[in-house]
C-alpha cells in the first residue's frame, strides 16, 4: 500500500483471546466504538480572568459494539455472552482481549486496535418484521479496560 492509498472501512477482521469459551466465529457486519477521550474539569483561579484552567480527568472509553447475523447457540461468542449475561454472577466474568484490524486489498493490516479485558454488557437482537426481507441481526456491546491503536 502506498502513502496515497486510503483504506476502505468494509474490509476488517476481529479476533478474540482469553479464557472461557473459544471464539472462532468472529465475522461481523459492523464494528463501532473505537473511541477514547479525556474529559476535563474546569478550574477557575482567583484573580485570573483571562482563562479557566482545564484539568484532565482519567481517559474514557466507549463501549465496543459488534453487529452480525444471528448465529446458533453453539457459537463460542454466544456461549461467552450467555455465561456473562445470563449467569447471574454464579460464575466469574471471563474477560477477553480483542484485536480489530482494518485490512488492505491483500488482507494485510493497515491499522490495528487492541482492546483489553473486554466483556459483554449488552446483547440484543433486532426486531422481527414480517414485511421486511432482512437478516436477523444480533448486537453485542462490550465494556473494556484498555483501547490502544497499535498500528
Amino acid at each position: 500500500m502506498s502513502d496515497f492509498d486510503l483504506p476502505v472501512a468494509f474490509h476488517f477482521s476481529v479476533s478474540f483471546t482469553g479464557s472461557g469459551p473459544s471464539i472462532s466465529d468472529a465475522a461481523f457486519q459492523e464494528v463501532s466504538g473505537l473511541e477514547s477521550s479525556i474529559e476535563v474539569e474546569p478550574l477557575v483561579e482567583g484573580g485570573e480572568n483571562r482563562f479557566v484552567h482545564q484539568l484532565p480527568k482519567p481517559a474514557k472509553r466507549n463501549s465496543i459494539v459488534l453487529k452480525r447475523g444471528l448465529t446458533a447457540s453453539s457459537s463460542g461468542l454466544v456461549k461467552w455472552c450467555k455465561n456473562t449475561l445470563e449467569g447471574d454472577f454464579a460464575k466469574k466474568i471471563e474477560p477477553k482481549n480483542l484485536v480489530i484490524s482494518l485490512l488492505d486489498e491483500e488482507g494485510d493490516p493497515v491499522a490495528t486496535w487492541s482492546i483489553g479485558n473486554a466483556y459483554p454488557i449488552k446483547w440484543s437482537v433486532g426486531g422481527f418484521d414480517a414485511m421486511k426481507n432482512e437478516l436477523a441481526i444480533e448486537t453485542i456491546e462490550l465494556a473494556a479496560t484498555t483501547l490502544k491503536r497499535d498500528k
